[in-house]
């Protein structure tokens, strides 16, 4: 890394930039003056809107009980300088130079904070009607397509296409989710964890269509693969999110296979004095064994800590701090609470508490005697408790685990 910045010994950064004004962003800034950082933070935000924090979108905010989500932090006694509605364009690392709309911001030390994008469904642009739903202008779009109760068709079943089906039935429309794959949340959990989520779509008065494509999309119709037609006053398209990364070709920052920023273990990038943190970022796992690309609210919260401590500890001779957290996120789903913590991607046990056709259960993922990732529907208490668990890396009795009487931290060997 750059004498400057990441040397014992040397002096600390004057300037920090962040680019991205979102959770990750904000709360790099924020942590910046927590651990004591008294050099210039400016952070640039593409969105004209105060920052704002955007689970309430799919949430509050769409139904219409909240009119925003603007995070609480008095940015100017903080001593951070805003630079809204301008879009970052490219890096020259050579200059310690960001490229913006409003022309070159030099920089001592650069976050990249620049989250994901939505994946757009092809051949629906300029299509009227179709929309996503990842900023505040999306969801006051759709407010009044849910307050007139249209004919809702909602393209993927994963966590955001699921949200929005749950206010929008809420709201009373009549809602339509198109699923390719053959279960709801397919890319993110096994066959047998989702299939019970697939009966909460007709409980709710959804109508689930799994193995089915779209084909493309008339004003007013969605047109399946097998020739089906759907009425749809309004389509929402959640077929997941990409790392908004384009702007940084040619940089020398190296990307990963689904174009995130590759970082190390301290969140640092390929290229000096560059770190990158959020939904831009993959980190490797100490804990996993393997890299990890998070796109959840949780880790735009903690990341930011680490980088901050990094920054200011780098000009100390510090040694850096490791990025190495249980991943956590969570979801409101028709009416259920849903938690997951962990990585259950090396488990070679899954076990049950409680029955999946019920209001609360858990699955619970071991890897050895270890418990390694949950999942809790309706037991918050199990979240927290399994968290802590594997964070800990405790040992587990996996008789004593399966029954959902017992406390999980009662359930050690």
């Amino acid at each position: 890394m750059s004498e400057q910045t990441q040397e014992p010994g040397s002096s600390a950064p004057r300037r920090v930039v962040v680019a991205g004004a979102g959770m990750a962003g904000v709360q790099t800034a924020v942590a910046l003056r927590e651990q004591g950082f008294t050099g210039d933070v400016i952070l640039i935000g593409a969105e004209p809107h105060q920052p704002y924090d955007r689970p309430p979108l799919s949430k509050a905010v769409l139904l219409g009980k909240s009119e925003g989500s603007a995070f609480d932090v008095d940015f100017e006694a903080l001593g951070i300088e805003l630079r809204l509605g301008c879009e970052v364009l490219g890096l020259r690392p050579a200059d310690h130079e960001l490229d913006t709309e409003d022309g070159p911001v030099p920089y001592d030390v650069l976050v990249v904070a620049t989250g994901a994008e939505p994946v757009r469904l092809p051949g629906t642009e300029g299509v009227p009607g179709v929309h996503l739903l990842r900023t505040l202008d999306d969801a006051e779009r759709l407010r009044p397509v849910l307050a007139r109760q249209h004919d809702i068709v909602v393209v993927g079943a994963g966590w955001i296409g699921t949200e929005f089906a749950t206010a929008a039935r809420e709201a009373g429309c009549a809602v339509t989710v198109v699923e390719a794959a053959e279960r709801p949340l397919a890319g993110a959990l096994p066959a047998e964890v989702a299939a019970p989520m697939s009966g909460w779509y007709a409980d709710a008065g959804a109508d689930l269509r799994t193995h089915a494509r779209v084909q493309r999309v008339e004003p007013g119709v969605v047109v399946l693969d097998d020739g089906s037609r759907l009425p749809a006053g309004a389509v929402v398209v959640g077929i997941g999110a990409r790392p908004a990364t384009a702007w940084l070709t040619g940089s020398g920052i190296g990307l990963g296979t689904h174009g995130e920023i590759v970082a190390d273990e301290h969140l640092r990038t390929t290229v000096p004095d560059v770190y990158a943190v959020g939904d831009c970022a993959s980190f490797p796992s100490g804990r996993y064994g393997e890299r990890l690309l998070i796109h959840h609210w949780d880790n735009a919260l903690q990341g930011p800590r680490t980088v901050a401590v990094n920054i200011v500890g780098g000009a100390t001779g510090e040694p850096p701090a490791v990025y190495d957290p249980v991943p956590y996120f969570w979801s409101e789903q028709f009416g259920r609470f849903v938690q997951y913590a962990g990585h259950h991607a090396a488990a070679d046990t899954t076990l049950w508490r409680g029955d999946p056709s019920g209001p609360a259960w858990t699955v619970c993922w071991l890897r050895g005697e270890r418990l390694v990732a949950l999942l809790a529907v309706g037991r918050p208490r199990d979240l927290a408790q399994g968290r802590r668990l594997i964070e800990s890396g405790t040992v587990m009795n996996p008789v004593l685990l399966a029954d959902p009487a017992r406390p999980m931290k009662a359930a050690t060997a």
